[in-house]
């Protein structure tokens, strides 16, 4: 797949390391969103498949949600299903980590998950959006029950190296002063006519009046310290009762520092259509779907499959693995047809006989690397001390950004946030160091944010990288403009008898929606084969 575009731009693979490289993680996942990675879908409803040809076999490779939902929906259709899973557990990135989990890594480290009982991290998928409606249908379906996940909060903080001081802001302080400052601007460029050749005469007052409401002007059309702008961003002492109980207004931002501080990137994060409310948790962790799809299927999987070669004819499909609760005795698996979800970067290191079109399919993909970082602290100590209650704050440091619960809210004793979420170089480079080194990076960058309390109430840690992960060796797809023009019918598309899942297969990469909108179209092209074989 070439690196360079034509006239010399930049690809889209590029200009997304580029992103990663200068603007920190977040910055990358946001314009993942903006280039198609992530978006809305077009789910509505499980298909219909009536008729299946009785005895009819079909082989599952991989018991992740597409894994599942596929052999789920196949045998409601009667087809005869069997599941193969490399893993000893089901649920493929659908994970949570709890205390007492064993995490080894490619090259042997083995980290050991302290967390106090009923604490959990989510190393992969970690929130839903409203509009993934097919997750959404099959979690109301399967009895998963959900909670909101918070993502926006005005309480977090916004921290750049180089703006302010080094020091973190509020977000409902700078989200304030950039809106009003804004205004302010806006507002005079139209009072001193100098956007008469856009703004016509008719609109000059209503642009007017929604800028003093959007930016609490005063006036005099002006963005000022005092109870307006407090009411927005907060008080430098809050109201309170008894005769020293008025509030005292806070201070401004300097405009200068604001708009060139580049924070504003942070508050156009959460506008993107992935990231707006309402946004959803399972409750109990994210591996509460992984288990929900398992009930629905669980006798149809066995564990502990590792597959080394997938072969088809006219006739059916075998598939070769080695059958590791049998000391790796190799055997063989035989079927009309096969649904495989086996990710890219390890299925294109296997012996997988389908058309040369297909083959390259799978090897022009790679999966992103990401790293997530889960932190125990003995005490919610953002709750306590600063009114922190969910949400995100973020950072231009490589850990990107420090997410703080969305449940347990109140509670005493430890709990657990995610310390770090890397995509592109920066998880790169924690990928290379070991677990204790990630450790020990994440404490110094998050104390930026949380100075007083951050190493004096750390407990313990673990981190996931997932280009480290033998059963994935990445995080999600990254496809490129170009190999997604190429290539992407070619993956999608049933060959012969054999018929590709994961969100690889969709156009909602790097999310769980992906993934059940592939294996829905998975066995729907399936049944309409196997009806017209």
């Amino acid at each position: 797949m070439p690196d360079t575009g034509r006239r010399g731009l930049p690809t889209r693979r590029q200009l997304l390391t580029r992103i990663g490289a200068l603007a920190g993680s977040a910055a990358l996942y946001q314009a993942m969103t903006s280039l198609g990675h992530a978006q809305g879908t077009d789910f509505s409803g499980p298909p219909v498949l009536t008729g299946a040809r009785r005895g009819t076999r079909v082989l599952v490779l991989g018991a992740g949600l597409a894994g599942m939902l596929a052999a789920h929906e196949l045998r409601k259709a009667g087809y005869q299903v069997q599941v193969l899973e490399f893993q000893g557990r089901s649920g493929g990135r659908n994970i949570s980590l709890r205390g007492g989990d064993t995490i080894t890594e490619l090259g042997g480290a083995t980290q050991k998950v302290g967390f106090a009982p009923g604490n959990y991290i989510n190393p992969g998928p970690w929130r839903i959006p409203y509009h993934h409606q097919g997750l959404l249908h099959y979690c109301r379906e399967f009895g998963v029950e959900l909670e909101p996940f918070v993502e926006l909060n005005h309480n977090s903080w916004l921290h750049s190296s180089s703006a302010f001081n080094g020091s973190p802001v509020r977000y409902r302080e700078f989200s304030a002063d950039f809106h009003g400052f804004t205004a302010e601007l806006l507002a005079k460029a139209i009072d001193q006519h100098r956007l008469d050749d856009v703004v016509g005469a008719d609109e000059h007052e209503y642009l007017r009046a929604a800028m003093r409401e959007w930016g609490n002007l005063d006036a005099s059309m002006a963005y000022r310290k005092g109870r307006l702008t407090s009411e927005t961003r907060g008080y430098e002492k809050a109201a309170g009762a008894g005769p020293d109980g008025a509030p005292v207004p806070s201070g401004l931002l300097a405009r200068k520092d604001v708009m060139r501080s580049g924070l504003w990137t942070w508050m156009a994060f959460h506008e993107h259509l992935d990231m707006q409310t309402t946004m959803f948790q399972p409750v109990g962790g994210m591996d509460m779907i992984g288990r929900g799809f398992t009930r629905q299927v669980h006798d149809l999987i066995t564990l502990n499959c590792r597959v080394s070669a997938i072969h088809q004819n006219d006739r059916g499909v075998s598939v070769t693995y080695g059958d590791m609760n049998h000391g790796g005795v190799v055997r063989e698996a035989q079927a009309d047809y096969c649904v495989c979800t086996i990710p890219l970067p390890v299925l294109s290191q296997l012996d997988v006989q389908v058309s040369p079109a297909m083959q390259a399919a799978i090897m022009a993909v790679p999966y992103a690397s990401s790293v997530k970082m889960g932190l125990e602290f003995r005490r919610r100590f953002w709750e306590e001390d600063e009114q922190i209650y969910g949400g995100i704050s973020f950072t231009d440091q490589p850990i990107s950004q420090i997410s703080y619960p969305s449940h347990g809210y109140l509670s005493r004793g430890p709990a657990v946030l995610l310390g770090g979420y890397m995509f592109g170089p920066a998880a790169y480079d924690f990928a290379g160091m070991t677990p204790a080194q990630r450790l020990e990076a994440a404490l110094t960058q998050g104390e930026v944010l949380h100075p007083r309390q951050y190493r004096k109430e750390f407990s313990n840690g673990i981190s996931f990288a997932w280009s480290r992960t033998p059963w994935t060796m990445g995080c999600c797809s990254m496809w490129s403009e170009q190999a997604r023009k190429t290539h992407y019918k070619a993956l999608c598309t049933m060959d012969n008898r054999v018929v590709l899942a994961g969100e690889h297969a969709s156009y909602v990469g790097c999310w769980q929606e992906g993934a059940i909108l592939s294996a829905l179209s998975a066995v729907t092209q399936l049944h309409q084969r196997a009806q017209g074989a």
